[in-house]
């Protein structure tokens, strides 16, 4: 079942941000340093195959991912409203 961002919130980290879900990604918490750390974790992995994704913390109901410096929000805000979208 698809998940919807119902807002992002930023973060003291200018390369994080919170995306507050409308209901718990299950299984958590859960955070993955690198792509081949959330190899077994569907929703992480999804998360890694969006360029510029170098972390991603799972919770309940939120999910916050970081991003490398160079990359624009918008765009990397974008991927991750449509990855959510089309999670199982």
């Amino acid at each position: 079942m698809p998940y919807k961002v119902l807002k992002f919130q930023e973060t003291p980290n200018p390369n994080a941000v919170k995306c507050v879900l409308d209901r718990s990604p299950g299984q958590s918490p859960r955070s993955f340093f690198n792509a081949a750390s959330a190899a077994e974790d569907p929703l992480g992995k999804a998360l890694f195959e969006i360029p510029g994704v170098t972390n991603v913390l799972i919770n309940d109901g939120w999910i916050t991912v970081n991003k490398e410096p160079q990359r624009a929000w918008p765009g990397v805000k974008d991927a991750i409203e449509r990855t959510l979208d089309q999670a199982s």
